[in-house]
C-alpha cells in the first residue's frame, strides 16, 4: 500500500474514532462529519478499500424505468453539458435518489477505467456502500457539493474529484443526483469552482425542462430578475389553473417563498394557494399576461422577502394559439418570408441539392422503400424524418424515435424489442412493450443505427424480414406493420469493410439513401436562417423579434461546423440576450463572430457567459500552430510576460478572445506546461 493511501486511511479512522476533532466549520467539516458517519452508522472500515459496486442489467433495468420520463429530458442536459466539459477530461453520471447510476456519458476511450472506477451505468454510489463521495454525500446534504481527492472515505476513490447536485421533482421530492467526475485532477480544490458553477447551472435547466413537461397543460408564470431572460431562464416558476390557484411550483420558487410554507421546503405549502395571496399582482393583471400585455413588474406581498421580479406566462400546450395576440410588425416580416407550407418543402429554400432531396423523399415516402438518411452531426436527420412521416399516409399513426448511440448496450434489447411479464427480476409486472411494437402501423426512425452491436443487428434484420418482433421471454412472435427511416453520420459501407456493420441490414435498410447536405454546403442559409430565427421567437414569445443586417451577415459568414443544431443554438443564444430589442453582433456567440473579417471582429464586444469564457481559459497543448494568428498572438504574449490583459489590449481584442485564440492554437503560458 503505498504512503498517500497509509496516511489517507490514518486520517479517516482519526476522524472517524474521534482521536481527531472533527472540524466545525469550513469546507472539511461537511466531509469529516460524513468520515464519522460511515464508520459509526453505515459500519464502512476505511483499511479495506472496496471496489466499485456495479448493479446486473436486471436491477439497472427497474431503476430506470421508475424515471422514464425524467431521463429522457435529463439526457438532453446532460448531452449539452458533456459537449462543454468533455476536453477537461470529465464523465457525466445520473443517478437516482437511492445512488444507483441510470445514465452515463463519457469518453469510449476510457470507458474500462471509468468502470473500474465506478463511473458507469450499474455503479451504486449511496454513501452506505461507497462512504463519502460526491453522490452519496449529495443525497444527504441535499445541496450542490464538491468530493475531491482525500476528501473520498474510500482509499480507492482518492484519485477522483466529484461534483453533484440534488435534482427535485416538481412536486419538490429528491429525483436523484447530475454527478461531474474525472478521474484525475489538479490537487488544488479550487481547481474545481468552475465545474461546481456549470453542475448547479445545468441541474436547475434539467429540472426546470422537466418542470415544463410536468405542466404541459397548466399555465405557468415566470418570474425573472431580467426583463430580458425572464421568458427563457425565470428562476421562479409557478403553475397555475384557471381560477389563479398554484398547482406546482419549481425549486426555485419553493426557495423563494418557504417561509410562507408552513415550515417545509416541499411544495405542499404553495399547492392551493392563490398567486394573488402570494404576489402583488390583480387577476386583471395576471390575465393580461396571459394574454400577452406586459406588466412592468411584480412584488412578493411578503416585506421580509424585498424581492421584486419581472414576469412572463406560458399558456397550456392546448391553448397556445388562442392566447398570443397578432405578431407585431417586425417579428410578422421576418414570418411573412416563411410562406406556410409543407412539411417536406418547409425543409429548405431554393438549395438546388435539398429540393432534388426534397422531390426524391416525396415520391418515397409511400413508395414501401426503406429510407436511409446520411448527413454530419447536427445536419438534421431526425428533422427530415419527422417530415417524411408528417407528408406521409402514417402522419396520424405513431412516430417513435430510437438513438442507437444514447440507449447503455446492455438495455438495448429491451428497450427496443419489450419483455414479458416475470423475464426480469424487479421488472414491470405486466411486462413492457418495446420501441418496435410501438411503432406498429407508423414510422420506427433507427438514429445513428452505425452505433448498434452486432448481436442486435442480427435481431433487428429478423424483424424487418419477418415483419414481426419476439420480446424478451416470448415463445411467440408479435406481427408488426413496420416502416423504418435508419440514419447515421457514419460511412456504414467502410463500417462493413471494418466489420462493425452487417452488409445484409445495410442492404435492407438503405432502399433508397437521401444525403443531408452540411449546412456549409447549402446555398439557401439565408432561408434558414429567417425560418428557425422565426420558429426560435415564437417559442420564447419574443413578437417583437428582430434581427440585424450586420447580425445576418455574421450568421451568413460562419462555416457551421455543427451545421443546424448550432444555428437553431446560436439563434436560441442571441435571442435569450436581446429579448425584444434587435439582435445585433453583441448578442451573438464568440465563435460566430470571430467568423468575420479580422478588421470588423476587433471593433465587436461580444457577451459571453462567465462559464464558457472561463473554460476557454483553460490549455489543451503546449506547441502553437505555426500559422500567422498563432505567432502575432504568441509574440504579443511574450513580450508582456503572458500578461492576458496587457496581450489584448495590444492587438486591440478582449481577453475572451485571447483565451479562445490560445486554446485554438494550443498555446500555454509557460508555468502551466
Amino acid at each position: 500500500m503505498t504512503n498517500a493511501l497509509t496516511r489517507h486511511i490514518d486520517n479517516v479512522i482519526a476522524v472517524g474514532t474521534g482521536a481527531l476533532a472533527v472540524r466545525a466549520a469550513g469546507p472539511e467539516s461537511l466531509f469529516h462529519k460524513s468520515w464519522a458517519r460511515c464508520m459509526s452508522q453505515h459500519g464502512l472500515d476505511p483499511s479495506r478499500p472496496t471496489p466499485a459496486r456495479i448493479l446486473p442489467s436486471a436491477a439497472v433495468r427497474e431503476h430506470r424505468q421508475r424515471m422514464e420520463g425524467f431521463l429522457r429530458v435529463a439526457r438532453a442536459g446532460m448531452e449539452d453539458m458533456y459537449r462543454r466539459v468533455a476536453d477537461l477530461g470529465y464523465m457525466l453520471l445520473l443517478t437516482d435518489a437511492d445512488g444507483i447510476a441510470v445514465d452515463y456519458i463519457g469518453n469510449p476511450a476510457t470507458e474500462p477505467q471509468l468502470k473500474r472506477a465506478g463511473l458507469y451505468i450499474g455503479a451504486d454510489w449511496n454513501e452506505a456502500h461507497a462512504g463519502t463521495c460526491g453522490v452519496g454525500t449529495c443525497l444527504i446534504e441535499r445541496t450542490t457539493i464538491t468530493c475531491h481527492r482525500e476528501e473520498h472515505f474510500d482509499a480507492t476513490h482518492i484519485s477522483l474529484t466529484c461534483t453533484s447536485s440534488p435534482l427535485y421533482a416538481p412536486d419538490g421530492e429528491l429525483l436523484g443526483v447530475l454527478d461531474v467526475s474525472a478521474l484525475k485532477s489538479a490537487e488544488a480544490r479550487d481547481s474545481q469552482h468552475l465545474v461546481w458553477h456549470l453542475t448547479t447551472m445545468y441541474a436547475q435547466m434539467i429540472e426546470d425542462a422537466n418542470f415544463l413537461r410536468a405542466f404541459d397543460h397548466h399555465w405557468i408564470l415566470r418570474l425573472g430578475r431580467s426583463r430580458g431572460l425572464v421568458d427563457v431562464s425565470g428562476e421562479l416558476m409557478l403553475a397555475f389553473d384557471e381560477e389563479g390557484v398554484i398547482v406546482g411550483a419549481n425549486t426555485g420558487a419553493r426557495r423563494q417563498f418557504w417561509q410562507t410554507l408552513r415550515g417545509d421546503r416541499d411544495a405542499a405549502g404553495l399547492i392551493g394557494t392563490p398567486l394573488t395571496e402570494l404576489l402583488d399582482i390583480s387577476p386583471n393583471v395576471l390575465w393580461g399576461l396571459a394574454r400577452g400585455h406586459g406588466a412592468a413588474e411584480v412584488a412578493t406581498r411578503f416585506p421580509h422577502h424585498g424581492q421584486r421580479f419581472f414576469p412572463s406566462v406560458i399558456p397550456p400546450r392546448s391553448r397556445a394559439a388562442s392566447v398570443l395576440r397578432t405578431p407585431a410588425p417586425r417579428l410578422q416580416a421576418v414570418e411573412e418570408a416563411v410562406p406556410p407550407r409543407g412539411p417536406l418543402e418547409r425543409l429548405a429554400g431554393d438549395d438546388a441539392a435539398m429540393q432534388q432531396l426534397i422531390g426524391h423523399a416525396r415520391r418515397l415516402v409511400d413508395s414501401g422503400v426503406a429510407l436511409l438518411v446520411q448527413g454530419e452531426t447536427g445536419a438534421g436527420k431526425e428533422v427530415l424524418a419527422k417530415a417524411l412521416h408528417a407528408h406521409s399516409r402514417r402522419a396520424n399513426k405513431p412516430f417513435v424515435a430510437v438513438n442507437c448511440a444514447s440507449i447503455p448496450e446492455s438495455l438495448i434489447e429491451s428497450e427496443l424489442f419489450g419483455y414479458t411479464p416475470g423475464t426480469f427480476t424487479g421488472g414491470r409486472s405486466k411486462g413492457m412493450k418495446g420501441l418496435i411494437a410501438q411503432s406498429d402501423g407508423g414510422t420506427l426512425f433507427l438514429d445513428e443505427i452505425g452505433d448498434m452491436p452486432l448481436q442486435l443487428q442480427t435481431r433487428l434484420l429478423r424483424v424487418l424480414s419477418e415483419s414481426e418482433v419476439l420480446p424478451l421471454g416470448a415463445d411467440k412472435p408479435v406481427p408488426v406493420q413496420l416502416h423504418v427511416i435508419a440514419a447515421s453520420h457514419r460511412d456504414l459501407r467502410q463500417s462493413i469493410a471494418q466489420g462493425t456493420f452487417r452488409e445484409d441490414l445495410y442492404y435492407r435498410l438503405s432502399g433508397a439513401v437521401l444525403r443531408l447536405p452540411p449546412l456549409r454546403e447549402r446555398s439557401d442559409l439565408d432561408y434558414l436562417v429567417r425560418t428557425l430565427f422565426a420558429e426560435e421567437a415564437r417559442q420564447m414569445q419574443l413578437e417583437r423579434a428582430s434581427l440585424s443586417d450586420e447580425a445576418l451577415r455574421l450568421l451568413l459568414a460562419h462555416r457551421w461546423p455543427g451545421n443546424v443544431r448550432e444555428l437553431r443554438n446560436a439563434l436560441r443564444y442571441a435571442l435569450a440576450l436581446a429579448g425584444e430589442s434587435p439582435v445585433t453582433p453583441a448578442e451573438l456567440p464568440l465563435e460566430v463572430v470571430e467568423a468575420a473579417p479580422p478588421a470588423r471582429t476587433l471593433a465587436i464586444t461580444v457577451a459571453m457567459p462567465p462559464a464558457t469564457t472561463a473554460m476557454a481559459a483553460l490549455p489543451v497543448a503546449t506547441q502553437p500552430d505555426d500559422d500567422a494568428e498563432a505567432q502575432l498572438l504568441l509574440q504579443a504574449l511574450r513580450r508582456h510576460k503572458w500578461a492576458i490583459s496587457a496581450a489584448a489590449r495590444e492587438l486591440g481584442v478582449c481577453r475572451a478572445t485571447v483565451y479562445r485564440q490560445m486554446k485554438r492554437h494550443g498555446i500555454t503560458p509557460p508555468h502551466r506546461m
